[in-house]
C-alpha cells in the first residue's frame, strides 16, 4: 500500500469527517485520479523530442503516456490534422498515490525560489490544476540526457463536491499552498 494512501485512510478520513460532519464514511472526498498533460509544439518539426518525452515522463509517472495527435489543421501554427502534438497520462490508485507522494516530498522541495502553489486554480466542481515548468525537478530524469525541457499540467480531480472540500483535502495529503 501506498504510504500516503495509508495515511489518507487513517489520518485525513477522520480529520475530514470531523472538518465536514459527514455522516457516511464513502460521502469522504478522495483523489479520484491525476491527469498530466504535456503539450509540445516542437514535435510537429522533430518527433525525436516526442520519443524522449515519452521515455522521460514514463520514468516519472510509472505509466507510458498516451501521444495526443490534432483534431483538426490549424495553418498558422503549421499543424495538420493527425499530427502529433502532446501527451497525456491519466494515474489512478497506487500509481497516482505514489506519484503525489515524489511530487509533493521529493520535486516540489526541488523548484527554484519555491512559495507554494496558488489557491486560486480550482474549477467549479473542485477539481485543481497547476502546471510545473520543468520535468528536470524529478529526481528520475537524469538532466545530461534531456534533449528540451518541458513544463506540465497536472489536474487532481476529486469526488468533492466543492473548492473548500477539495482545498482541504489536498491540505491534509501535504499540497504546499501559498500564503496570501
Amino acid at each position: 500500500m501506498a504510504r500516503l494512501f495509508e495515511k489518507y485512510k487513517k489520518e485525513i478520513v477522520p480529520k475530514l469527517r470531523e472538518d465536514f460532519g459527514y455522516k457516511n464514511i464513502h460521502t469522504v472526498p478522495a483523489l479520484q485520479k491525476i491527469v498530466i498533460n504535456m503539450g509540445v509544439k516542437e514535435a510537429v518539426q522533430d518527433i525525436k523530442i516526442l520519443d524522449q518525452l515519452v521515455e522521460e515522463v514514463a520514468l516519472i509517472v510509472g505509466q507510458r503516456p498516451v501521444i495526443t495527435r490534432a483534431k483538426k489543421a490549424i495553418s498558422n501554427f503549421k499543424i495538420r490534422q493527425g499530427n502529433p502534438i502532446g501527451l497525456k497520462v491519466t494515474l489512478r490508485r497506487k500509481i497516482m498515490y505514489e506519484f503525489l507522494d515524489r511530487l509533493l516530498n521529493v520535486a516540489m522541495p526541488r523548484i527554484k525560489d519555491f512559495r507554494g502553489v496558488s489557491v486560486n486554480s480550482f474549477d467549479q466542481k473542485g477539481n485543481y490544476s497547476m502546471g510545473i515548468q520543468e520535468q528536470i525537478i524529478f529526481p528520475e530524469v537524469d538532466y545530461d540526457k534531456v534533449k528540451k525541457v518541458q513544463g506540465m499540467d497536472i489536474t487532481f480531480v476529486s469526488s468533492a463536491n466543492t473548492k473548500e472540500e477539495t482545498k482541504k483535502l489536498l491540505e491534509y495529503l501535504g499540497m504546499p499552498f501559498r500564503k496570501r
